[in-house]
């Protein structure tokens, strides 16, 4: 049950009643109607811009269209008041049994209260993480992983089909140059003594990959020439990294659908040639022409190559400048190669597409949404989510140095030091948008400032509840079907109903960060439901009537117990789809 879509759909059959009567015109536009909790708990539980959003249309003034709405909504036995605020806003006061049979439906629909109707279409591809495969991955990394990942599983509980992608650079130059060091650790795992020159990798993790080829082939490679080892080595050490990438993702929890290669993009090793039938369909409809560019803002006239060039004309889809497919050596673009993986996405059935990117690539988004739209005649849409940086602190010292890649931390260091849940917990506690401080110290604390403590003690309390309830009343049902017929109108007090409106926002929560895109308000709504429970549980010590197990009192035991198994259930779905464990106790 979503709250705020039943009161969405009352407002709507209110005003189509105002309509029918001739209070209003008819065929109004109720789009922009929205119903969200009100600003202040104290002006009542809901609040709708209805009035708002529709006097003009309906040729009145705000406060007016407000008077006629809050009369036809006073009918409603459900709303104990409806006020006008301010210019025309309008405020709602519920029954309390509307939460209490929230509640209720909470507990009987358990793992799936908040789920979303199934949504077959758009089929939705998120596409995150794709590392270059030339080393392992760092916290930044990290970052974009969890987000993705978390994203992907607020989607898919909302009900949309969901496909999670990563995209392998194997095509560019940095692979070469990966085949190349790689080729140093083979030379190495032989028995040489080896030095790491400049350009190239010199991270020890090749080390393996050097092994695993000296192993298959010997010295057989050593005197090949370049031309003849650098394709197969060039494989394995692609091959040898996104192993170990994959383990890494796992570690944290991520498991991806489709990993898509670029190089299979091109005209190597017996694929066709997807970028150059991508240009020429652009070509085909006039949206790739030749010409010449102007140097780019602040570059000097004489750093600028001045040449014709084959050009898409990004501009005509949003784009500040005509973006370049050719390099002067006649091999593709960075640029033509997403283009023709971006279409492949919608050749596959994706017309919703969410990229996740380092914040790095912030100037590469508009001309890649030019590109979506072009490629797919406007059927298609993309979402670039760009995730600021990570600055990796310990006691508030920032840490730089990795002992296993030589210059920067990598995830895998991060996620052994301080536990999956840590990580992929706090880096959604934060917008995507907010460069994140992560303290190794302090996510590991036990105290009420460790946000994924506070929230993992509050199910684990929940569960002990559970515990203690079954040794004082070893003959109760506590059966989620026993609990959801207790008597729920016991719970009265001020934080009880306080907490019981927080369950009820769940599939908004759920709702709305789907379709923003913003997973960050599923890790703020637990810690705020974790935090009223907290404070709830302290509120008991000092009134033994709110304590959840009462030896002299069954019914009230019950009731309480029923919404103790609410809340674990909504902490235990909210920590679910950001994949962190919900523990039943804290060691």
């Amino acid at each position: 049950m979503n709250l705020f879509e039943t009161y969405s759909a009352r407002i709507h059959a209110a005003l189509a009643a105002l309509a029918e009567r001739g209070a209003l015109p008819a065929g109004l536009n109720l789009s922009r109607v929205v119903v969200e909790p009100t600003k202040d708990p104290a002006h009542g539980d809901l609040a709708t811009n209805a009035a708002m959003v529709l006097a003009k249309e309906a040729g009145t003034n705000p406060r007016a269209l407000a008077g006629l709405l809050v009369e036809e909504l006073a009918k409603d036995a459900e709303i104990v008041k409806a006020e006008i605020a301010g210019p025309g806003f309008i405020n709602l006061t519920l029954q309390p049994a509307v939460f209490t049979a929230i509640l209720k439906t909470a507990i009987e629909a358990g793992a799936d209260y908040g789920r979303g109707r199934a949504k077959p279409q758009p089929r939705i591809n998120v596409e995150y993480v794709s590392a270059n495969p030339t080393g392992p991955m760092h916290v930044g990394h990290g970052r974009g992983a969890v987000f993705g990942d978390a994203l992907a599983n607020i989607l898919a509980f909302a009900g949309h089909d969901v496909t999670r992608e990563y995209y392998i650079n194997d095509a560019g130059a940095q692979v070469d140059v990966l085949a190349r060091s790689a080729f140093l650790r083979y030379r190495e795992a032989l028995g040489e003594t080896i030095t790491i020159p400049e350009g190239l990798y010199p991270g020890d993790y090749l080390k393996s990959v050097g092994e695993t080829l000296a192993k298959a082939h010997g010295p057989s490679l050593k005197d090949k020439p370049e031309a003849e080892w650098l394709p197969l080595v060039r494989q394995a050490a692609i091959d040898g990294m996104m192993a170990m990438i994959r383990d890494d993702l796992a570690a944290l929890g991520v498991v991806h659908d489709v990993f898509f290669s670029e190089r299979s993009l091109q005209a190597v090793d017996c694929n066709k040639d997807a970028v150059g039938e991508t240009i020429a369909d652009l070509r085909a409809r006039d949206l790739v022409y030749e010409g010449r560019l102007p140097p780019p803002k602040g570059q000097r006239d004489e750093d600028w190559e001045d040449r014709e060039q084959t050009l898409f004309r990004a501009t005509q889809f949003g784009d500040d400048v005509d973006r370049p497919l050719l390099k002067s050596d006649g091999s593709y673009t960075y640029f033509a190669n997403d283009i023709a993986y971006h279409r492949s996405k919608f050749t596959r059935g994706y017309a919703e597409m969410i990229d996740v990117w380092g914040a790095d690539h912030g100037g590469y988004v508009k001309r890649m949404q030019a590109a979506v739209k072009a490629v797919t005649d406007g059927q298609g849409a993309l979402d670039v989510k760009l995730c600021q940086l990570v600055r990796l602190l310990r006691n508030g010292e920032q840490v730089r140095m990795s002992k296993r890649s030589g210059d920067f931390v990598t995830l895998r260091e991060v996620i052994d030091e301080v536990g999956r849940d840590a990580v992929r917990f706090m880096m959604i506690f934060r917008k995507n948008d907010a460069t994140l401080d992560f303290d190794l110290a302090k996510v590991v604390e036990q105290s009420k400032d460790n946000p994924v403590f506070y929230v993992q003690y509050a199910h684990a309390r929940c569960a002990s509840i559970f515990r203690q309830a079954r040794e004082a009343f070893p003959d109760l049902d506590l059966s989620p079907a026993a609990l959801s017929q207790a008597d729920l109108s016991i719970l009265t007090d001020e934080a009880e109903v306080g907490i019981l409106k927080i369950i009820a926002a769940y599939p908004r929560v759920i709702e709305g960060a789907a379709a923003a895109h913003e997973p960050h308000r599923v890790g703020f709504f637990v810690h705020e439901l974790a935090s009223a429970f907290h404070s709830l549980w302290n509120k008991g010590k000092d009134s033994p009537q709110l304590r959840f197990v009462n030896q002299t009192d069954r019914k009230s035991t019950l009731a309480r117990l029923a919404f103790v198994h609410a809340v674990r259930g909504v902490l235990a779905s909210g920590l679910a789809v950001a994949g962190v464990a919900a523990p039943e106790e804290m060691r």
